[in-house]
Formats: structure tokens, C-alpha cells, sequence
């Protein structure tokens, strides 16, 4: 199946998806409440299939935060992005997909850890890379750390 023909089964899956343009990959963004549902049918169902999430990446935005899931069914070898929206940057939160992909337990911990992006009954949401008692998060755009600041 060509990305056109995974366009048109996904597009009656969720309401208000978006198709954004990229030369690479077929992407599509998912309004946040609908993700969880969205994301265990990319796995389960028997024409998408997919399986494997290589990469979940937070991105920070001036008005909300984003997460961009790369996905790819080993069974099919479609590949998929997928983004999901924050509802704003004051408590980004979205529903974990980790209970779908495993690989994505991590992933979601490093996104908290770095950009403060929480994940909805995620088994595990505690720092990865940083210390317990840190302050902050250093991937923000307004993060400011005076001790190590490096001036451009």
C-alpha cells in the first residue's frame, strides 16, 4: 500500500487530523485527546501494523509543545510520523503510548526530563539523564542556567 492509500484508512480514524507536507515521510498530526486510541490502532490493526517506534522527540514551540513519534510496521515496512500537540506549555501533558510500544517508556522519560512534557499513566515518570533534585528544563527555550550560561 502507497502513503495514499494509508491516508485514506487512517483519515477515518480520528476526528480533525492534519496531513502536514514532508519530502520523507508520510506525516500526520493527531489532536491530543485522540492519541492513545489513534496509536494502539497504528499497532493492532491488521493493514497498518505498526510495530516498532524508533524514535518519540519533544519538541518546544513558542505557544505549546509537540511530540513527534517515527514509526514503521517490520510486517508491512510502512513508515509513519506522527505528532501530537500539547494543549500549552504552562503543564504540557499527553497520554503515554509506553503501554503500546515499550521503547517508548524511555523515550517519555527523557521528553519529561529535558522539556517538562508529562505523560498520562506512564508506569514510571521520573528523571532519566538528570538529578532528582534538579530545577528546570534544560531543552526549553526559557530555560536559563546562570552558572553555566554561554552567551552567543
Amino acid at each position: 500500500m502507497d502513503n495514499e492509500g494509508l491516508k485514506t484508512i487512517l483519515s477515518a480514524w480520528a476526528e480533525g487530523l492534519e496531513w502536514p507536507e514532508s519530502p520523507q515521510f508520510l506525516q500526520v498530526r493527531v489532536p491530543a485527546p485522540a492519541l492513545h486510541d489513534f496509536a494502539r490502532r497504528l499497532k493492532e490493526e491488521h493493514e497498518t501494523a505498526f510495530d516498532y517506534l524508533y524514535c518519540l522527540t519533544g519538541v518546544d514551540w513558542p505557544e505549546y509543545m509537540e511530540v513527534v513519534y517515527h514509526l514503521e510496521s517490520s510486517r508491512h515496512g510502512h513508515r509513519l510520523v506522527v505528532r501530537a500537540r500539547t494543549a500549552g506549555r504552562e503543564d504540557p501533558r499527553l497520554d503515554t503510548v509506553s503501554d503500546i510500544w515499550p521503547t517508548a517508556d524511555a523515550h517519555e522519560r527523557e521528553a519529561y526530563d529535558l522539556l517538562g512534557i508529562r505523560f498520562n499513566r506512564h508506569p514510571d515518570l521520573r528523571r532519566l539523564l538528570l538529578t532528582d533534585d534538579w530545577v528546570g528544563y534544560p531543552l526549553r527555550k526559557d530555560y536559563k542556567d546562570e552558572i553555566n550560561m554561554i552567551e552567543l
